[in-house]
């Protein structure tokens, strides 16, 4: 039978403090759908060996490299909040709707010319302090995309005017999103694109002021000043339906929320504290963001580097169908296999990595409430060896790797 992680972690966490309460409400329904749907598509295996083996790895890398939260400034198309914070300034509320809008729209990057110059990519700056242009590619490309409209002024990330047709029409977004010269790609699921700008920006502006900021307001009012980050995803999902990434399988709803949870977890990462004794601005509550109730956010690149980290294996039935590009269907036993035991999967490696910090003789405990453990950073470091070794900059030593395999192929708004 498989282990839930979050039952382990929190009686860990009940030995080490007795002065911060877990509470069983507060686990993530992701990670019981994605149990569920792990057993009953029997598909992608996890590896217990691989988890073990893979989680020294990554631990050892992420100290080495300082992977912390604070990671996320240093990414060079980020807008970075003001600091230390300020409640009255202004940047805070355009990093909201900027991180609001990019994940409204973090989905189906892949291309059928991958790693060719036709694919779809966006010409601008290599960074906010560059004069420099490269081509970004994939998600970065969208990144760049609305980062080169705010440079244009352009106010894209404005709800109150990306959810007009009148102020903002679709070829003004399609300008926004045009592909560099030499790709004969356009950005995909471009329709969809737009109306999930209409709905989710219709939404902000009657219902909270017309700014993610407004919402973040609601959010402190509803939970008094202590909610923690699942409490702000599961907001995410009841007012946005976009944000509702859920399926039936075998007659049961599975919940997976990779864009609710990866906008929750932008915010947490860009917002997070420089000092530990600062709490953080959006969740400052006694309990903190709690942010180790997150999952690792389920797409397509993260499964591929744990199949070659051999976190989890593949039948050769899967196998075939990756190397043939055939598309995966929403919702099919494949692409759901794939996803959730991903989910579990990297539950499993943090984990191990906490095992591994006591062993040690650091602090688990401490570990999960700041986030310098937890299945978002692993996450973030994952995603980004993956495209390291895509791109041929990083190569993995010291352990045992698989053959890179191609991402698995699904059309979705989810991912």
């Amino acid at each position: 039978m498989l282990l839930s992680v979050e039952s382990i972690v929190d009686t860990a966490l009940s030995e080490k403090n007795d002065d911060w309460e877990v509470e069983n409400d507060l686990r993530n329904p992701v990670i019981d759908s994605s149990e569920f749907a792990y057993r009953a598509t029997n598909l992608v295996q996890i590896q217990d060996e691989g988890v073990k083996l893979a989680a020294k790895h990554i631990h050892q890398r992420m100290l080495v490299e300082s992977y912390t939260p604070r990671t996320w400034r240093t990414h060079p198309l980020h807008i970075c909040p003001s600091e230390p914070y300020d409640s009255a300034d202004p940047l805070n509320t355009t990093v909201l709707n900027w991180i609001f809008l990019i994940s409204s729209l973090n989905f189906s990057f892949w291309s059928e010319k991958a790693g060719q110059p036709e694919c779809y990519g966006v010409n601008w700056r290599t960074s906010w302090t560059s004069r420099q242009t490269e081509v970004h590619t994939g998600y970065w490309a969208l990144v760049a995309a609305l980062d080169r409209a705010l440079d244009e002024e352009i106010p894209i990330t404005d709800a109150n005017f990306y959810s007009s047709e009148t102020l903002c029409p679709d070829s003004l977004i399609q300008h926004v999103f045009r592909e560099a010269d030499q790709c004969d790609e356009s950005i995909p699921l471009f329709e969809d694109r737009v109306s999930i700008m209409r709905e989710n920006g219709f939404i902000l502006c009657n219902s909270f002021g017309g700014s993610f900021k407004g919402f973040v307001d609601e959010f402190h009012r509803r939970f008094s000043g202590q909610g923690t980050a699942l409490d702000l995803v599961k907001m995410v999902t009841d007012t946005f339906p976009l944000f509702r990434d859920e399926i039936f399988y075998e007659g049961r709803k599975v919940a997976i929320w990779k864009r609710a949870q990866i906008l929750v977890a932008e915010i947490w990462a860009a917002f997070y504290p420089a000092s530990p004794d600062v709490p953080h601005p959006i969740f400052p509550g006694l309990k903190g963001p709690e942010i180790h109730r997150l999952t690792m956010f389920a797409d397509y690149r993260v499964p591929q580097i744990l199949h070659h980290l051999r976190i989890i294996s593949y039948p050769q039935s899967l196998l075939d169908l990756l190397h043939s590009g055939s598309p995966l269907a929403s919702g099919s036993r494949e692409e759901v296999s794939l996803r959730c035991s991903s989910i579990i999967a990297v539950e499993h490696v943090k984990e191990e990595i906490l095992r591994l910090v006591d062993e040690e003789g650091g602090d688990s405990a401490a570990a999960l409430k700041s986030g310098t453990v937890c299945s978002v950073l692993i996450d973030f470091y994952l995603w980004d060896l993956a495209k390291k070794i895509e791109l041929g900059e990083e190569k993995v030593d010291g352990i045992d790797t698989a053959q890179l395999v191609p991402v698995h192929r699904t059309r979705s708004i989810w991912y």
